[in-house]
Order: C-alpha cells, then sequence, then structure tokens
C-alpha cells in the first residue's frame, strides 16, 4: 500500500499551494488524490459540505483588499437571505475599483469602493459591513425579500433565528445615509421601498412576512412586538397585534412544537391574555403557503371588535 507523506499540523486545512511550498511541501504531495482541490490553488482534506467550511476554503485565495460581499456577506452576517444555501452557490468577492476581480470556478468577482463599505472580520474572515451586504445583493431581491432582509438588519433582538449577536446595529437613517452615498446600484429601487415598510424590532422573517401579508391584503398594520402589561408587570409580548381591538397574532414555527418548555410557555401565554379579554390566532407556514381562510378570520375578528 502506497502511504502518503503526512502534511506537517502547522500548515493547517485547508491551505494554498504558495503556504504548501513555504512549507516545503513538494507540489506533487500537494496534488495528491487524497486532498481535495474546492477551488484553484487550494487544498483540503475533505471537500467542504457546509457553507462555513466552503467560506474557509475560499478566503485562502483572497488577497490584501479583498472582501466576501453580497449574498456570501449576507450569509456571514446570518441575515435571513431568501434562497436556501447549496455546495453550488459562488462565493460573492469584492475588489476596489483599481483592481481586477477575481475569475475562477466556484468565485463571483465584483469591484465596490472601499469607501462604501466598512470591513469586518466573522471568524477572521473579512467581510463587508451588514448595509453594504444587503444593498450589494439587492438586485436579486423582491420586495418582500428586502424588507425582511432590512427587519434583520434593523432588529436590537437577540433571540431572531440565525442573526450574528456580535454585529454592529443599523438605524433606518444609517440606510438612508448609505442610499445616499451608494447611489446608483442593481435594486436601489427595492430597497428604498423596502426601507419604508421596515420596522425594528422584529424577532423573526415569519413576522415580517405575516405583517406585509396582512397590509397587502388592505388590514390595518399590525403592532410588532407590543407588550401587555399588568401593574408593571410584563404579561406578554406578542409577535402581532392590534391593541385597539385585543388581537394577538402568533407566529408557531416548528421549535414551539419540538421544545416542550416553550410548548408549554406558549400555552400559559395564550391563556393569560384570553383571560384579559384578547383573542389570539396562531398561525404557521401553511397560513402564510394559503392566506386566503387566515385573511378572512382576521378580517371576522376586526369586524366582530369593532361591532
Amino acid at each position: 500500500m502506497h502511504h502518503r507523506i503526512p502534511l506537517p499540523p502547522a500548515l493547517g486545512d485547508p491551505f494554498t499551494l504558495a503556504e504548501a511550498a513555504a512549507a516545503g511541501i513538494r507540489r506533487g504531495r500537494a496534488d495528491a488524490a487524497d486532498l481535495h482541490r474546492p477551488f484553484r490553488g487550494v487544498r483540503a482534506a475533505a471537500a467542504p459540505t457546509t457553507f462555513a467550511e466552503l467560506v474557509a476554503c475560499g478566503a485562502r485565495r483572497l488577497k490584501p483588499r479583498q472582501r466576501f460581499v453580497g449574498r456570501t456577506a449576507v450569509r456571514l452576517w446570518g441575515l435571513p437571505f431568501p434562497q436556501r444555501w447549496t455546495i453550488a452557490e459562488p462565493l460573492d468577492v469584492a475588489v476596489p475599483p483599481d483592481a481586477t476581480p477575481p475569475k475562477t470556478a466556484g468565485v463571483r468577482g465584483r469591484r465596490l469602493n472601499e469607501h462604501h463599505a466598512d470591513t469586518w472580520r466573522i471568524r477572521s474572515v473579512p467581510v463587508v459591513d451588514p448595509i453594504a451586504a444587503v444593498f450589494s445583493c439587492a438586485g436579486a431581491l423582491t420586495l418582500v425579500d428586502a424588507v425582511v432582509l432590512l427587519d434583520a438588519l434593523l432588529t436590537a433582538a437577540d433571540n431572531y433565528p440565525g442573526l450574528l449577536r456580535a454585529r454592529p446595529i443599523a438605524r433606518a437613517d444609517d440606510v438612508r445615509d448609505r442610499l445616499q452615498q451608494w447611489a446608483r446600484f442593481p435594486g436601489r429601487g427595492t430597497v428604498r421601498e423596502a426601507l419604508a415598510l421596515a420596522r425594528a424590532g422584529v424577532e423573526s422573517p415569519k413576522e415580517t412576512e405575516t405583517r406585509l401579508l396582512l397590509v397587502g391584503a388592505g388590514l390595518a398594520e399590525p403592532v410588532v412586538q407590543h407588550e401587555v402589561r399588568e401593574g408593571g408587570r410584563l404579561l406578554a409580548r406578542i409577535d402581532l397585534a392590534y391593541p385597539q381591538w385585543r388581537i394577538a397574532i402568533e407566529y408557531e414555527g416548528d421549535g414551539h412544537r419540538t421544545d416542550a418548555e416553550q410548548w408549554r410557555r406558549d400555552i400559559r401565554r395564550q391563556r393569560d391574555l384570553e383571560d384579559r379579554g384578547w383573542l389570539v390566532i396562531r398561525i404557521t407556514q401553511l397560513d402564510l403557503d394559503e392566506p386566503v381562510a387566515l385573511l378572512d378570520r382576521v378580517r371576522r375578528a376586526i369586524a366582530a371588535r369593532q361591532g
């Protein structure tokens, strides 16, 4: 049996051919069949299967002044990009205007003015700031997609699913200022329209989708994360509420169903609200997929409370 020459642990994994040469590894060993080639000039002990693994491989070939941008940056920040990630999705890399964008399989290069975005590091990987991340993929977004991203961008909630907690919190004015700075770019009109519909304090993409569904159907806009207090004590915080009619709309994700403790808290909260005259409408993804019955129910609830 042919045994491969062990690679020095200090080389790390993944690594570039230049790093291998500097460590005394000959090209024949670096090109051996036991190593994978996720990108040109990069080697890894195993083929990447997750987004984090692919980014780690792609980051090895970044040059100075290059950084991740677009949907790659959006995913690094944990912002809810509408399309599910697949291994075939290229990594988006930005270079300054005076540099040539990378042209290699698995990488999508573009130019970006350096002063249009701050550079942050996530797990040592250079990435543009969250506002620039959203702007640089705006051309591929629908209006609803853009509102979902802006809601996630503006929220200070620490329980928003998947969102990187150690991130700069943006304000609506920050987004407006950056729109003016960037001037023209693909999707600018979508972002401008979405900003008028974005709300701070949202705690999940499904809250945004539900709110936009109700407003798009001509219903009054519900209040986001409405707090119900009694004697100074917080009784409940409602996903979406019509306080004037005591109507609560709660989105139930799979976590509410599979987490026993969460399920018990949900039941107690609903009971507490109903005891105080609230009508609680609990919805799931099926209601968003087939919204006619949900919209009819909300309309009936509002009519009954108005009467």
